[in-house]
């Protein structure tokens, strides 16, 4: 106990260190020269699959991580509980890699949800993500005789590109270790090493290295690839190539937006997971000195989730021995036992939700050039420190709240009451690996969302939109208010399938229009994903934890079901560059859309289709957007590389996909 209440006192006080005020500066030489065929920026699940599918196909890959962790959502951001649709689920119908990390997980633990949660099917120990997934990509190494060149702690700080703009020709990263008599990488929160780890100089925290990231081959026309990964977009950011952010302007392609024009500061909550651990004994938890800031915040949401057993259990990642059957709400669960271990993610508690421009965690161009980050060597990461720290505040006192607290934001008196018998869980030895107890890095939701390049049907550059994967009729009066009638026409005219000339050309009435009842048919997927439209929405004012604050109006009705959907390899091209692949959760998708384009199996899937699609590239002399620049017409190098996905066990369709299929409503 006396460690435990050391070690919160050690991050509140980091909480109050204002983080370093750093300036741009020339790089230092090189101190080493690392060649790829592949550099793969960031380790999450899309950044992983990316390697492992490139290592299978021999291919010599660079992997870079802002962590010491590989796996993202599941290890670094704590979130390891995999999000997953029934259906998909029981039909087992995901990419080889995918399938691999899970039959692992059931392999470590002799059963696939050791954490006995109600949320997921499985629910599982971070540390043990970053292991089970550190051994698949050292035997997709020596399966295919690959080479992998594995970089944590590290961040790309400059890419070197061509005189005309359209290749990456090197790229600079900052790699960080200890500083000597400096405590070990994990006991400060992020906040407070984010603005040093992307500064050429060594400092009292860190000595840094500086890594020239080139290609391996001299010859070919691109001669390697580069594939963001990054939680946040980070790579599109800093090569400045079209990019969204935030919510997209209302249009019969996305008729739930809850704004008139692109507000690009409302992106979804972030949120740093923590574990606590039921205990026999009543605890003693110290109120951090910012509680009250935060307090006006925190509730349980909803009268049927209001019950703390039913929160605790939601995620809990570890339970050596099952407790009594309980049901609240409509929904059971087993009640919290002394040794167990929850991990918390929840949208009315260590969720942090800015949304105006005084506070949006994620910069956008304009922001940045603002700051100064788009100059040669100023690039700092394009977030907000600020809001980094205030969620990482936001989070510790969410935990005070369910130990302590009597008050709901949403609820009122008399709903929450205390729970004494946790332990916050902190240390390099807890379940997040870190002496403050918070996860390395925040479960991000959304971030930066790459434009496609204009092509077939997409003039001003391809998107996957809300009405390509919502279940929603969209007959509600709502939107016949809310579009114009040339809008509402196009609207239903998109959705009519076979149909959708006679509505367009009026010789239909769109009221007498039958909805398709699948998601759109892309001819260029590579990938595939089923998720329902999720949203976390950012607050109203600023900043969001206000007394009174409310989410954002509106941001809620796009939300709901989704039909089992396509990751288009136009998704994945950006503009003006030519050897830059998107993957993870920043592909062209619009607000609404990447509600659902967002969780582990899509991000796998995803990160499968960029790693074949660099070494296929690689292998042909092709670039990938001339895969796809002669649509609608036959592209015979793309199914090529489609049929070697197909034949890999990485799914482009699912079972069944074709314009006169309708069935699916049974896909839950």
């Amino acid at each position: 106990m006396k460690r435990h209440r050391l070690l919160i006192s050690l991050f509140l006080i980091s909480t109050f260190v204002r983080p370093l005020s750093v300036n741009a500066t020339p790089p230092r030489t090189a101190d080493k020269t690392v060649n790829c065929e592949i550099l793969v920026v960031g380790g999450g699940l899309s950044g992983v699959a990316t390697a492992y599918e490139a290592l299978l196909a021999g291919r010599t890959v660079c992997l870079t991580e802002i962590t010491d962790w590989l796996g993202g959502q599941i290890s670094s951001q704590g979130t390891s509980a995999l999000d997953e649709r029934p259906t998909q689920r029981s039909r087992l119908f995901y990419s080889r890699g995918y399938l691999e990390l899970r039959q692992r997980i059931q392999r470590k633990y002799g059963k696939l949800n050791p954490g006995n949660c109600w949320v997921s099917e499985s629910c599982f120990l971070p540390h043990d993500g970053h292991e089970i997934l550190t051994s698949m990509l050292k035997e997709a190494e020596k399966r295919g005789k690959g080479k992998l060149q594995w970089f944590p702690n590290t961040v790309i700080k400059e890419l070197e590109k061509s005189a005309d703009g359209k290749l990456i020709e090197s790229a600079i990263a900052i790699q960080h270790q200890p500083a000597k008599g400096a405590p070990p990488l994990n006991t400060l929160p992020l906040s407070q090493t984010i603005e040093d780890s992307y500064t050429y100089e060594n400092s009292s925290q860190f000595t840094k290295t500086i890594i020239s990231f080139v290609p391996k081959q001299s010859q070919g026309s691109p001669k390697w690839y580069v594939v963001d990964a990054s939680e946040t977009g980070e790579i599109i950011g800093l090569a400045d190539v079209p990019y969204r952010l935030g919510i997209d302007g209302v249009s019969y392609l996305e008729p739930s937006s809850s704004s008139t024009n692109n507000d690009p500061y409302c992106t979804q909550g972030f949120t740093y997971t923590f574990a606590m651990e039921a205990t026999k004994e009543p605890q003693k938890n110290t109120e951090p000195p910012f509680y009250s800031q935060y307090a006006p915040y925190y509730s349980y949401e909803l009268k049927r989730l209001a019950s703390y057993p039913l929160v605790f259990s939601y995620r809990r990642i570890w339970s050596p021995k099952q407790g009594k059957p309980m049901k609240f709400g409509g929904l059971q669960f087993t009640s919290p036992e002394p040794g167990e271990i929850s991990m918390q993610n929840w949208t009315w508690g260590n969720d942090y939700r800015p949304g105006t421009a005084e506070d949006n965690l994620i910069y956008t161009r304009e922001q940045l050039e603002a700051t100064g980050q788009l100059k040669p060597g100023a690039w700092m990461g394009g977030l907000r420190t600020e809001s980094l720290r205030k969620a990482e505040e936001n989070a510790l006192g969410y935990f005070y709240w369910l130990f302590a607290g009597t008050t709901d934001s949403q609820l009122g008196d008399g709903v929450k009451q205390p729970e004494p018998n946790i332990k916050f869980l902190s240390g390099l030895n807890s379940p997040m690996g870190t002496v403050h107890g918070l996860s390395k890095y925040p479960y991000m939701r959304e971030g930066r969302r790459v434009i496609g390049r204009p092509s077939w049907g997409a003039p001003n550059g391809f998107t996957i939109w809300e009405i390509d994967i919502s279940r929603r009729n969209y007959n509600d009066e709502y939107y016949r208010k809310a579009l114009s009638s040339d809008d509402y026409r196009r609207l239903k005219a998109a959705l009519a399938g076979l149909e959708g000339t006679s509505v367009i050309s009026g010789q239909k009435s769109p009221e007498n229009t039958a909805r398709r009842t699948r998601s759109t048919i892309f001819p260029d997927s590579i990938g595939i994903g089923h998720y329902a439209i999720d949203f976390h929405p950012c607050m109203t004012k600023s900043p969001p934890e206000a007394p009174g604050n409310t989410a954002r109006s509106g941001e809620q009705r796009g939300s709901g079901q989704a039909y089992p959907f396509q990751i288009a390899l136009r998704a994945m091209i950006p503009q003006k560059i030519d050897n830059l692949l998107v993957g993870g959760k920043s592909i062209a998708t619009s607000h609404v859309a990447a509600a659902a384009y967002r969780v582990h199996s899509f991000e796998w899937s995803a990160g499968a289709a960029a790693g074949t699609t660099a070494a296929f590239a690689l292998k042909n002399g092709i670039a990938p957007y001339q895969l796809i620049d002669n649509l609608p017409s036959p592209e015979p190098q793309l199914e090529n590389l489609k049929r070697i996905l197909e034949n890999n066990a990485n799914p482009t369709a699912f079972p069944d996909t074709s314009i006169f299929n309708e069935n699916w409503e049974g896909w839950k």
